[in-house]
Parts: structure tokens; C-alpha cells; sequence
């Protein structure tokens, strides 16, 4: 009797558990379309329903939405996106590829096809466009709370699966020995991860420490609000700056210098409204005026990339976000040739914001 009921008892844990495992599922069905809708959408977008996005002679090519995230990406990603913008065909490469990798993820995700891997994959998308991406958001850092939520939501699908309504299922039922292959477990989504319950507890804890620290970590970095203040980021998403390096005086009195639009918003352009060369009084040794940055001749403008650039607009100089560019402000009529003495550019922007640059005379032959 006591080994009959051992055994009734046991089966009975086994039938609850899994139909508390089946019930979990379902109710995870919401979780799991909409994020494999998410990337499913955005790989169609590109491939399917806006195909400009590919296309590099169109202004919506994706190289532009790289360079626009390029001033704030972390842990290095700032100089990975410069390097694919310089090598057409890697960046080319590279934004088909992880396109198709969206289109397919997300599609996998939905069916319930090889539901942990997929998740898997989604998790390291949300980690990549966090980096990215995640400092954007104009009213808010919009780039970042999808980011997070994904990386939630693919760390949950990882370890609950996709236990109803799947192909993982179907190919469980067609061909029941893939529930004793490991790849099957840890791949799919039709069992259980084939953990002991406190082996699996320890992994879901350390799933969600991972997933606190990288959310409210790249928070904190962002926006702070966690164990400091709210700022506005290291790099502002909602006010342009223009960081001013290799200023050089040109014999004639013209300045060259490099210009990197390494702040504010990629939804409209900078626009630089005058420069005014200034003497170590403070006062102008030389101005160009709207007018004059309007009419800067072609070669007055070498742009570092081929997407988002610096360029004469009927309001001055006008820039995309990341843009890159060295300019030449030729002489203005008048100008004394080589002033001496310590001298500073001043750009000034549309909002009235300052930029300025120690210049010093140019090398010979530079």
C-alpha cells in the first residue's frame, strides 16, 4: 500500500507540474508574438514594406540611422560604426545580415520554432541596439525602454520556453527521442530546460542580476534617477553640440578646422548661423555671416562619411546627427593676413549656443 501510494503520490506531482508548465506557456503566448513581432517588423520593414531602407542612394538607408546613434554608443561601438561607414560593403554586409537575422528571429519567436535559441538571439539584439542606440529619445530615452523590455522579455522566454502552441511541439510529438537530445532542450521551448529545480532556480536568479544590472545600469549611465540625480546623459538627445578640434590658421587669414556634431536630435539638423574669428582681446578679427556660410564653395566642405553631412543650406551650415566634416572659411575681404598672437574661433547655432577653438597658425604644407 505504501508503495502504491508513493506512486499515485508521485504521479500526481508529475501530472501537476505539467500542467503548471502548459499553463505558464499559455499564458506567455502574449509575451512571445509580440516579441517576435517586434523584430519579425523590423526585418520586414526593411526586406518587404519600406525597401529604401536598403537602398544606400536613398536618405532613409540605414547607414544614416547608425551615424545619427554613432556620439553616444558605448563600450566601443562609437569607433565600430565609423570604421563600417568608411567599408561600404561590411556596413552593407552588416545591416542585411542582422536584418535577416530580425526577420528570422522574430518569425521563430512567433511559430514557437526553436522558441530558446530565438530568444536567445533577441536577447543580443536588445543588448546591441541598447549600446547604440539607447541614449536616443527626445522627450524620452525612448531607445532605451524598448531595449530593456526586450531584454526582459527574451531572458523570460529563454528559460519558461514555449511549452503551447508551437512547431516545438509538433516536432516533439513527431519525433519524441528529441526530448532526450540536449540541443533539443536548450534549443527549443516544448520542455522544460532539463535542470534540477534548484540548478534552475539559480539560473533564473542569474539571469534576472544580469538583466537588473545591464537595464538599470545603462539608466543610470543615461539618465542617472538610481543612485544620483537626474541629468540630461553624457550626451544630450534633445540639444545639438558641435565639438570643435584641429583648428588651423591659414596664411591668408582663412581658418580650417574639423567639426563633429556629437549631440541632440537626429528628428532635425544642426544649423550653424556665423563664425567670427576672435583676437586675444575678444574682439573680431574676422566674421562670416550666414550669408557667407550659405555660399561656402564645394571644396570649402570635406565630410569624413558619405551619409549624414555637413553642407551649405539657406541658413548657414546645416548638419545631420554624427556628422563629420573638416571646413576652410576662406579670408573675408579686408581680413589681416596671418593675425599673430592668440586667436579663437566661435561658431554660434541657431539657438545661440557658443562653440570655440583655440587656432593656431598651420603647418607648413598642412
Amino acid at each position: 500500500m505504501a508503495t502504491l501510494s508513493t506512486a499515485a503520490g508521485i504521479g500526481a506531482e508529475s501530472a501537476l507540474g505539467e500542467r503548471n508548465w502548459r499553463m505558464a506557456a499559455i499564458a506567455m503566448l502574449s509575451v512571445r508574438c509580440i516579441q517576435g513581432f517586434i523584430y519579425w517588423g523590423g526585418g520586414s520593414r526593411r526586406f518587404i514594406y519600406a525597401p529604401s531602407k536598403l537602398d544606400w542612394t536613398q536618405p532613409t538607408w540605414m547607414a544614416n540611422k547608425f551615424q545619427s546613434a554613432m556620439p553616444g554608443a558605448l563600450l566601443g561601438f562609437e569607433h565600430l560604426i565609423a570604421f563600417m561607414l568608411q567599408h561600404f560593403w561590411l556596413l552593407y554586409a552588416g545591416v542585411i545580415l542582422f536584418s535577416a537575422a530580425e526577420l528570422i528571429a522574430g518569425a521563430a519567436l512567433i511559430a514557437g520554432l526553436m522558441t530558446r535559441l530565438a530568444a536567445v538571439v533577441s536577447m543580443v539584439f536588445s543588448i546591441l541596439l541598447m549600446l547604440m542606440f539607447g541614449w536616443q529619445g527626445a522627450t524620452c530615452i525612448d531607445e532605451w525602454t524598448m531595449a530593456a523590455a526586450n531584454l526582459a522579455m527574451g531572458a523570460t522566454l529563454f528559460l519558461a520556453g514555449s511549452g503551447a502552441y508551437s512547431l516545438d511541439n509538433v516536432l516533439l510529438r513527431r519525433s519524441p527521442g528529441l526530448a532526450a537530445r540536449s540541443w533539443f532542450r536548450w534549443g527549443a521551448g516544448s520542455l522544460p530546460l532539463p535542470l534540477r529545480d534548484g540548478w534552475f532556480r539559480g539560473l533564473a536568479l542569474l539571469v534576472l542580476a544580469g538583466v537588473l544590472a545591464f537595464d538599470i545600469g545603462t539608466y543610470n549611465y543615461y539618465r542617472g534617477s538610481v543612485i544620483g540625480p537626474f541629468h540630461g546623459g553624457p550626451v544630450s538627445p534633445t540639444k545639438h553640440h558641435f565639438t570643435l578640434t584641429q583648428g588651423a590658421l591659414l596664411p591668408d587669414g582663412g581658418v580650417r578646422f574639423h567639426i563633429y556634431l556629437d549631440g541632440g536630435t537626429p528628428e532635425a539638423p544642426a544649423h550653424i548661423m556665423t563664425a567670427a574669428l576672435l583676437g586675444a582681446d575678444g574682439k573680431p578679427l574676422a566674421t562670416w555671416d550666414t550669408a557667407a556660410l550659405s555660399h561656402l564653395p564645394p571644396g570649402a566642405i570635406v565630410n569624413d562619411f558619405a551619409y549624414n553631412k555637413f553642407k551649405t543650406g539657406p541658413f548657414g551650415l546645416l548638419a545631420g546627427m554624427g556628422a563629420m566634416a573638416t571646413i576652410t572659411l576662406p579670408a573675408p575681404p579686408g581680413t589681416p593676413a596671418a593675425p599673430t598672437g592668440a586667436v579663437t574661433l566661435k561658431l554660434t547655432d541657431v539657438n545661440g549656443r557658443s562653440f570655440v577653438e583655440k587656432i593656431a597658425p598651420a603647418k607648413a604644407g598642412g
